[in-house]
């Protein structure tokens, strides 16, 4: 893994990328941190990378090949200027920065740069992330490759070539952790009202929700055939999944207008 590579921001996100892709072999050599001193400081001694802390510290025959852009998307407008000296086929720009459109990038570094917008979640710190991108047309396969190699260090990836989908993406996975940390909490209320003490009601909700994602992402079985090995006819899930699954008030109804809620506010916000 040899790619040259400027990462701009090392946060949790930033730093879980990069030890992903320094235990995948990536030469530290090849890896430039841009961050505030204390921080550059910092990882360059841990990590051995080049730690700077403006985009002029880049050494002329250095020639990055992604420059990944790992920074609080309100940041962007003040810094992004700074780096249209680097645009370059050989380069491609690739940010993680949510709602920032491909639009955004090509207005400030122009229409021959080479950009790919991702939406990752923030499971992607414990490298279980979801991460969906999406391409310009000047994008090369091999390109394509590097971005997906280096984001694959912190969980799956998938693309999308309509840009106008990301609203969707980020309705479902870039937003969809919270959903599952708010289905614990409404376990857990619901554990209490059945009876149970509240922290031992929290234990059993956030265990069961733990358990059943790693039983989803270790069987190749659907999450329907899964469900249904759990329901006996007339049981208690049974009963309980009338209720979830009912067409007027149920789950999927609920489900469709919150993702539905999040993509309208996702169109808004990068509008």
């Amino acid at each position: 893994m040899n790619t040259r590579l400027l990462l701009v921001g090392c946060g949790k996100m930033g730093s879980a990328m990069l030890e992903g892709w320094l235990a995948k072999g990536l030469k530290s050599d090849n890896v430039y941190i841009l961050e505030q001193a204390e921080a550059a400081e910092k990882l360059s001694t841990r990590y051995g990378v080049h730690g700077i802390t403006d985009v002029a510290e880049v050494p002329p025959d250095f020639i990055p090949q992604v420059i990944l852009f790992a920074v609080k998307p309100q940041v962007l407008p003040d810094v992004i200027d700074s780096y249209k000296p680097l645009v370059r086929a050989e380069t491609v720009f690739l940010s993680v920065a949510a709602g920032k459109t491909i639009d955004f990038f090509a207005g400030h570094l122009g229409e021959t740069a080479r950009i790919v917008r991702a939406m990752p979640n923030t499971p992607a710190a414990v490298s279980r992330g979801m991460t969906v991108m999406c391409p310009t047309d000047n994008v090369s396969q091999a390109q394509r490759d590097m971005c997906e190699t280096l984001l694959a260090t912190v969980g799956m990836v998938s693309w999308v070539s309509d840009e106008s989908l990301m609203d969707a993406v980020t309705a479902l996975s870039g937003s969809g952790p919270a959903y599952i940390f708010h289905l614990v909490e409404a376990m857990a209320q619901a554990g209490e009202a059945a009876g149970l003490p509240a922290d031992q009601a929290m234990m059993l909700a956030r265990q069961t929700v733990v358990g059943a994602g790693f039983l989803l992402d270790a069987s190749e079985e659907t999450a329907s055939t899964l469900r249904e090995n759990v329901t006996s006819p007339g049981g208690t899930t049974a009963a309980a999944l009338s209720v979830l699954m009912d067409a007027q008030n149920g789950l999927p109804d609920l489900m469709t207008r919150a993702v539905e809620a999040a993509r309208k506010r996702s169109v808004e916000l990068a509008g």
